[in-house]
Formats: C-alpha cells, structure tokens, sequence
C-alpha cells in the first residue's frame, strides 16, 4: 500500500510548490492544461498505481477541468482498487466503501469547476470579440510562410515535398496555395 502523488499545472510558466504532497512515495507531476486528453504523467500514473495505494491531489481542479473526466477518472482508479484523495476539499473516494455525501460534494464542486470554466471561456471570447471590433486583437501571428510556400511550388516542388521542408502539413500547404 503506497501514497502515490499527482501535481500539475496548466503552463511552464507556472510553479508546482503550492501543491504539497506530504509523505508520497512517488509523485508524477506534469505541465498541461486539464483540458488536453493527453496527459503522460496521469497515463504513467493510473498504469502505475496498484490495488491498496492511495492516489494524493492537491485539488480536484488539478486532476480534471470537467465534471464528466473527474468522475472516469476516479471510476478508473477506483476499479483498480485504488483510492483518491483530495487535499483541499478534503475529499476521499474508494472503491471499497461508498460515501454518499463525498460523491454529493464531487458533484457539486466539479459541476461548480466546469460552470466557471465555461464563465471565463465566454468572457475571454467576448473580450476577443471587442477587440477585435476595435482592431486591437490581430489573433496569432502567423507560423506558416506563405511566400516561401509560393516560391517552392513555382520551382516545382510538390506539396508533400514542401509540407517536409517545412515541417508543416501537407493539408496546410494545400490551404496556402488557395
């Protein structure tokens, strides 16, 4: 029976110290939005943990962004036999005994994550779209030259040739010749 941690944090830029994991044997930590799907550290991690370990989370908000991903989560681990912690709601699930009121709380705090995800999403694409309107917000800068593209194919060069030198998609170069 090992305590087995999980930190992350969504950026580079970002410290993963605030998250304090106390007494882990082991601890998996990574630098990617809760959002993407892929996620080496938790893969590592739920491939790792073994029947009777206890998984640590500083929060639920590190482990999931989505009430629907938390709860396959903790229905992954818990299959396995293994229980998840969650330090800062003081929260525990295993697969062993069910806690009506613990699931209650998921409940509602992963739906209360999920809302407020969904919160700054509208007001960041509200914000785009005024500066947008006031020609302040350009969007991103473009990766893809598109006149080295055109020189390349006037030479004769053919799209896959060109996506390889490139190191852009072949579909991209498609796109740019239109």
């Amino acid at each position: 029976m090992a305590k087995i941690g999980y930190r992350r944090v969504s950026t580079d830029e970002q410290s993963l110290d605030r998250q304090e994991l106390v007494g882990c044997e082991k601890v998996f930590e990574e630098k990617a939005s809760a959002g993407t799907q892929d996620r080496a550290a938790l893969t590592d991690l739920i491939a790792w943990v073994r029947e009777g370990d206890e998984v640590i989370v500083w929060s639920i908000d590190r482990l999931a962004r989505n009430l629907s991903d938390l709860q396959k989560i903790i229905a992954v681990l818990n299959g396995k036999g293994v229980s998840i912690s969650f330090l800062s709601e003081r929260l525990t699930f295993s697969a062993s005994t069910e806690d009506a009121l613990a699931r209650l709380q998921l409940q509602m705090m992963g739906a209360f994550a999920e809302f407020e995800r969904a919160i700054i999403r509208k007001r960041q694409s509200e914000g785009i779209a005024k500066a947008k309107a006031r020609g302040v917000y350009k969007g991103r800068p473009a990766t893809i030259d598109l006149r080295k593209i055109a020189e390349l194919r006037m030479s004769g060069v053919g799209a896959s040739a060109i996506a390889r030198q490139l190191g852009i998609g072949r579909a991209s170069v498609y796109r740019a010749l239109k």
